[in-house]
């Protein structure tokens, strides 16, 4: 398939060009994590309208219908179609003779470097979002956070495990992969890349609070910076799955018990 932008430097693409390279970034974003941004600025208004954020609860797994096979058709049906994007995009980024995967680091090629380094971004991620959750609880600029509240069956585990790796690959070969490469062919330098894309990441979890605002920033300034050092986004979906498999099935075995989430 001909690449409808190929890896070029900014000022080989012309006008036209450049200009159809913006409205792809825009389009893509509206249909993916930038259309969920606006949505989560809306819902942060709204919840500072009806009161204080401190004494509001966010579900980030709910319950979607009371039957449990067509709960557990409708859970499958949205990680599927919430997957799309990430197909557009791998869409979008192919060029003739070459691997998307490759392009974006998005491949098992390096394994032990690739885990060596989710592992150690997973800790250093994990160990700050309690951080930076315990001061947005404390200060009340964060609702009441409940990874999971889905009924126990025997899919229920699984289903969080799937809606984790839905949320790390969307969010890292979109926010990253993909806006890094296009930013950069639009001639944007680095710093502004990796702020343009800590940002984005920051204004969809608004609609938890505050609080994970600045901390998904900090994240994604984080990230941005190992992206432009390894070239890769696996080690990025690796730690982004990892925290949020603990995040959700920890919640989901031991949050009820340890009163998590009140």
């Amino acid at each position: 398939m001909p690449a409808a932008f190929p890896s070029a430097p900014a000022e080989t693409l012309d006008p036209r060009a450049r200009k159809m390279l913006v409205f792809e970034i825009l389009i893509v974003l509206g249909l993916s994590l930038g259309r969920s941004g606006v949505y989560a600025v809306v819902e942060l208004l709204e919840k500072a309208a009806e009161g204080q954020l401190a004494g509001q609860t966010t579900t980030l797994n709910p319950v979607l219908d009371e039957n449990p096979v067509f709960d557990l058709v409708y859970q499958l049906l949205g990680i599927f179609f919430s997957l799309l994007p990430v197909a557009l995009v791998l869409f979008l980024l192919t060029e003739p003779g070459k691997s998307v995967f490759r392009r974006l680091g998005f491949t098992f090629a390096k394994p032990v470097r690739d885990f060596a380094l989710g592992f150690g971004l997973a800790a250093v991620i994990g160990v700050g979002t309690l951080g930076v959750y315990a001061a947005g609880r404390a200060l009340g600029i964060t609702t009441a956070l409940v990874p999971a509240a889905l009924d126990t069956y025997w899919w229920t585990l699984p289903v969080l495990i799937l809606s984790a790796l839905r949320h790390a690959v969307l969010e890292e070969v979109i926010v990253v992969g993909y806006l890094f490469i296009r930013l950069r062919q639009l001639g944007w330098s680095t710093p502004a890349i990796i702020l343009t894309s800590a940002l984005i990441r920051a204004s969809y979890h608004l609609y938890q609070g505050i609080g994970p605002g600045i901390g998904n920033f900090l994240m994604g300034l984080l990230f941005g910076y190992a992206y432009t050092k390894t070239k890769r986004v696996m080690p990025l979906v690796i730690a982004h799955a990892l925290v949020d498999i603990a995040g959700f099935v920890g919640f989901a075995l031991f949050g009820p018990a340890i009163g998590i989430g009140d």
